[in-house]
């Protein structure tokens, strides 16, 4: 088996450096991961229920355009993350 030598260099510091080296990639890894959040579905009655306002009115909000349904078999889902970004500051 081969051996390799390093002049100058105590284990400890080359175990430093490696761990050094590793924390510094682990670092950037952490800077650059968005891990992706799951889509948080709501239905009609669940919006209206936030806003504690009736489904007509979620019903005009959507053929309005101010929240953007989606659908599957025949059932209206809206995401939460639209539903909260519709949400407009009030000057007051």
């Amino acid at each position: 088996m081969a051996q390799i030598q390093f002049i100058g260099t105590t284990p400890q510091e080359l175990q430093n450096q490696i761990s050094g080296e590793i924390k510094t990639q682990l670092e950037d890894f952490l800077k650059n991961f968005a891990p992706k959040q799951p889509n948080d579905y709501l239905t009609r009655k669940q919006v209206s229920e936030m806003f504690d306002v009736d489904i007509s009115t979620v019903a005009n909000w959507q053929k309005s355009g101010k929240l953007r349904p989606l659908g599957i078999s025949g059932r209206v889902y809206f995401l939460r993350s639209e539903v909260e970004a519709s949400l407009t500051p009030l000057n007051g």
